[in-house]
């Protein structure tokens, strides 16, 4: 493979783990703010029916991703409403959640399975195109992927730069005392999670008006990536730059398995397809091994210089979330 071969397959892995950014980084703001939201699986498979729909009914692009957007929101809500007004199980919510949004979905999509709808069109940044190697990578996109590029940047800005971010992680971590503060824990635990469930819910469009352009129901391969979404927001220890680069690892690893499957001819191609997927929770359990008891066993018994280098790489890899994480709170 030369590299201009290369370059064209690492921009299409930007492109493709885009909605998986999106997605991840407003799943970090719903769980920033303390609240687990574990219907994204069933938020971007109704959210990728429903923008379609829309989408082929009105010949509109934007109404579509408006559409994804709302759906998103509206689930959000749900969990929101459940697990913070009710206070009921963050997790039963979800869980629930998602199986009824997935059904929805193939239900309601029927008569729009396998039609053919409106799809975004690539545009190149003039004069950034043109630059070596970058203009290929980063400036030959769709505008929902530059919009992940700004996302990342811009959530990662607002979480550990400004005062909001600041009250944000307060309100995930110590809820008490971020309340003792002035704010109003509760209120902006809603505004976050319908936040971060507007993100989840463009993903869906993403793909079905971008990536995977159209709709095909149980086939559409989109089942199970809001599960990958929630695996890789602990991966990137609710950082979103961390969190981009987990869904950018993902990507990689699914052209991977495409692009190695001629060389590799004793394997099945099944095998490569669903690779990714465990290779993710195998990098799950890596970034959280450094905090198993027996693992500081074994540390202990290593030599002096080993156990130095080990430790600091576990550290480097080891994830914290925050303490209040799936904790409702109740003002005194």
């Amino acid at each position: 493979m030369d590299g201009p071969t290369i370059l064209v397959g690492l921009a299409g892995v930007l492109a493709t783990a885009a909605p998986i950014v999106v997605a991840a980084i407003g799943e970090t703001f719903a769980e920033r703010s303390g609240v687990i939201n574990l219907s994204v699986n069933g938020s971007i498979l109704l959210s990728a029916m429903g923008s379609f729909a829309v989408a082929v009914t009105t010949g509109s692009l934007v109404l579509g991703f408006i559409t994804g957007a709302a759906i998103g929101a509206a689930v959000a809500l749900i969990v929101a409403f459940g697990s913070i007004t009710l206070r009921q199980s963050q997790v039963a919510i979800g869980f629930v959640l998602t199986l009824f949004c997935r059904d929805l979905s193939y239900f309601l999509g029927n008569p729009f399975m396998g039609e053919k709808g409106p799809r975004l069109a690539v545009h190149p940044i003039p004069g950034l195109e043109k630059i070596p190697i970058l203009g290929t990578l980063l400036f030959e996109h769709d505008v929902m992927t530059y919009f992940s590029f700004a996302l990342i940047v811009v959530a990662w800005w607002w979480i550990f730069r400004t005062r909001p971010g600041l009250t944000l992680r307060a309100v995930g971590e110590r809820p008490a005392a971020a309340f003792a503060r002035g704010a109003q824990v509760n209120a902006l635990r809603y505004i976050y999670t319908i936040l971060g469930g507007a993100l989840v819910g463009l993903a869906g469009p993403m793909y079905s008006l971008s990536v995977k352009a159209g709709w095909k129901g149980t086939i559409s391969g989109l089942d199970g990536l809001g599960w990958i979404v929630l695996a890789i927001v602990i991966f990137g220890a609710w950082n979103p730059v961390r969190v981009a680069l987990g869904a950018y690892l993902f990507g990689l690893l699914q052209w991977l398995s495409v692009v190695l499957q001629p060389n590799i001819q004793g394997i099945p191609s099944q095998v490569l397809q669903v690779a990714p997927f465990p290779l993710m929770i195998l990098t799950l359990l890596l970034v959280n091994i450094g905090n198993a008891e027996w693992v500081e066993r074994v540390l202990a018994s290593l030599p002096e210089q080993w156990r130095k280098r080990v430790a600091r790489i576990l550290r480097s890899l080891r994830v914290v979330q925050p303490r209040s994480l799936g904790v409702p709170f109740e003002p005194d």
